[in-house]
């Protein structure tokens, strides 16, 4: 299945709905939620639930929707994405070497400071926490924060984890997946590279409203061999910046679930971002957005995430 949450813009008050993609926005069924409160956090307690409830909790949903009729089709226009999910926590790893290798060489140049992959990025999984609230989905407008003048996409494949667990073993570690979506990590390079060196990883330069952007679908793990190799690439106006394959990971889901379950306790509807594939960004190239700039993310048997960036004030 392909799993998307969505807010019907008929509605009143607005309603939301999961709904189950097949090879087109036009072609979902829905499932409407009960919940209409427009609290943000309670809004998406729909697809938490599911998540947390699992195979079975699909199964039924599958049933249902086969019994539905024509009215449980709608049209695309009629409804505005959001995040599939809003992450319970959200853990932006850095798995793909080529990236590595490509953004430090671009962020040498710039800076005139010398950056190379340290040892232990080879030896473990590294990552930041990143903000969990920040998150938008599909067609939303990013705002162009105040304090960059350096903007770029981060193409990266996410893992939705679908079960509590802790210590988990790593030939253990993909039946905690619940599924795949698409994530963008628009990064403020100029931000970034200022305060990289103070040895505590990114933060103000991927702390932002509008930064991270997940969806427009997940896809449940169940559609896809594991570790997942996924056809992935990044286009702005049209153009083709780059991309790649999700086989390349360094660290596959399983090493990164074993790594961070080790004496913590994982729970359903964490997001895992994989970091950018290689030449899935802009720096990688030299290249940079502007404002009004529209860019697609596509993965394979996922779909095309969409997004427009937008500066204002100027």
């Amino acid at each position: 299945m392909r799993l998307g949450t969505v807010e019907h813009k008929k509605g009143t008050p607005v309603i939301l709905m999961m709904g189950v993609f097949e090879d087109s926005l036009a072609d979902a069924r829905w499932l409407v939620s009960n919940m209409v409160n427009n609290d943000k956090e309670s809004k998406y307690y729909f697809m938490q639930r599911l998540i947390e409830k699992g195979e079975n909790a699909l199964e039924k949903v599958s049933f249902l929707l086969d019994q539905g009729n024509e009215n449980c089709f709608i049209s695309a226009d009629e409804v505005v994405f959001r995040p599939p999910v809003i992450p319970l926590q959200y853990r932006a790893f850095s798995i793909f070497e080529d990236h590595l290798k490509n953004a430090f060489a671009q962020a040498t140049k710039l800076s005139g400071i010398k950056y190379e992959i340290p040892p232990v990025w080879y030896e473990q999984p590294i990552y930041y926490k990143g903000n969990r609230l920040s998150f938008v989905g599909h067609k939303a407008e990013i705002k162009w924060p105040s304090f960059s003048e350096f903007l770029d996409i981060e193409l990266e494949i996410a893992a939705i984890i679908g079960k509590k667990g802790r210590d988990i073993k790593e030939e253990d570690a993909s039946n905690y997946i619940f599924g795949y979506s698409i994530l963008n990590d628009i990064s403020a390079r100029d931000a970034q590279m200022k305060e990289m060196p103070g040895q505590m990883g990114p933060a103000k330069s991927k702390d932002f409203d509008t930064g991270n952007i997940l969806g427009p679908f997940i896809l449940t793990a169940d559609e896809v061999d594991h570790p997942v190799a996924l056809n992935m690439e990044a286009r702005v106006n049209g153009s083709v910046w780059g991309g790649g394959n999700s086989k390349d990971m360094h660290h596959s889901f399983s090493d990164i679930i074993a790594h961070i379950s080790r004496s913590e306790t994982i729970y359903p509807g964490e997001v895992i971002g994989s970091g950018t594939v290689g030449t899935g960004s802009g720096i990688e190239s030299g290249k940079k957005l502007a404002p009004g700039d529209e860019f697609e993310l596509e993965i394979e048997k996922i779909g095309t995430l969409s997004n427009k960036i937008v500066r204002t004030g100027l």
